[in-house]
This record gives structure tokens, sequence and C-alpha cells, in this order.
């Protein structure tokens, strides 16, 4: 296990705008996990007043989420964690974790990783997809619309060949109501 590196888990708007730099990245698999909009959010992709959903880890055992695990070079390490800290810790309702995590080479590291509280008020868990759809269609935050989110977090997805059923549907449905 490479314990030297830097590492960091992204499963949502990390992979496809990570905001740092980094060496390398492997697609990479994270064991008792599934990525789910169950966070309400508040700043990037909704407000307090009509909240937007962003993707979190929640924990369940038995699940898998795949993502990218990106390798931080060692001069990097502290202007990283305090740009991921800045951008992932604004609201607290994620928790800062260092898991293991296997990319696709078959290697385990340890990779920084941002996983939701569950005992946090912006934990919204069992939300139906048509919910999750109808609350993304709506909303928009300081980042953007919640739609450039999902779509994104979707198509870079597909791209690397990652399947998401319920992500891969909930873009499909909120194409079809915003008429795209």
């Amino acid at each position: 296990m490479d314990v030297r590196s830097l590492w960091v888990f992204g499963y949502g708007s990390l992979m496809w705008n990570p905001g740092f730099e980094y060496a390398d990245r492997a697609v990479a698999t994270l064991p008792g996990y599934s990525r789910s909009f169950c966070m309400w959010s508040i700043h990037h992709r909704g407000t307090e007043e009509n909240p937007g959903l962003v993707l979190a880890l929640d924990e369940h055992a038995g699940s898998e989420c795949h993502g990218l695990a990106f390798q931080v070079p060692e001069e990097h390490r502290d202007e990283t964690m305090a740009v991921l800290r800045e951008r992932e810790l604004v609201s607290s309702a994620y928790l800062e974790r260092r898991l293991q995590v296997q990319l696709a080479d078959g290697r385990e590291v340890e990779a920084v990783s941002y996983v939701i509280d569950p005992h946090h008020i912006q934990y919204c868990r069992n939300l139906s997809l048509q919910d999750q759809a109808d609350v993304i269609a709506r909303a928009i935050g300081g980042r953007g619309p919640n739609t450039e989110y999902l779509f994104n977090t979707a198509d870079h997805l597909q791209e690397l060949g990652i399947e998401d059923e319920d992500l891969s549907w909930l873009a499909a449905r909120v194409r079809e109501m915003r008429g795209l």
C-alpha cells in the first residue's frame, strides 16, 4: 500500500473539476460507500431559500463507489489540502476521512475522501429519484445551476466507463424535464 503519497478520491465534481495540481489519476473503487444525492446544497448548487442537491459518499455495508483517485505531488500537498478544505468543508456537512481505495491496476492507497455526516441537517437520505430530479431541475447556487453539476458528473462517469444507473436516469429525466 502506498502511504507516502497524498491521494484524493473524487466521486462528483472533483472528477471533472479537481481544482488542484495532480501527478497521476486512476479509476478507483471505494468499498463501503455509495454515491448519492443525499446532501442539500445551500451554497454551491442551491441557496438556503431554494436548496439544491449535491453528491455525497453515504456509508452502506456491502456497497462500493467508483470514481477517480488523484495523486498529488508532494510539493502541492499543503496547498491542495487547503483548497479541498475550503471547498468541501464550507458547511461541515462533509467529514474529511482517509479511506482505503483500490486503483484499477490493483494497488491500494489511502485517499482523502469527503463523506456525508449522517447527523448533519443537510443530510437528506431516501429522497426518491423523481424528487431528486425535481430539486436538481430548478436549483441554482453560487457555482451555477444544479443541472450543470449533475450533467457534468454523469457525462464524466460515462466517459470513464463507470456505470451509475441512478445518475444516468437522473440526467436523462432532468434533460427531459428541462426540454434539453
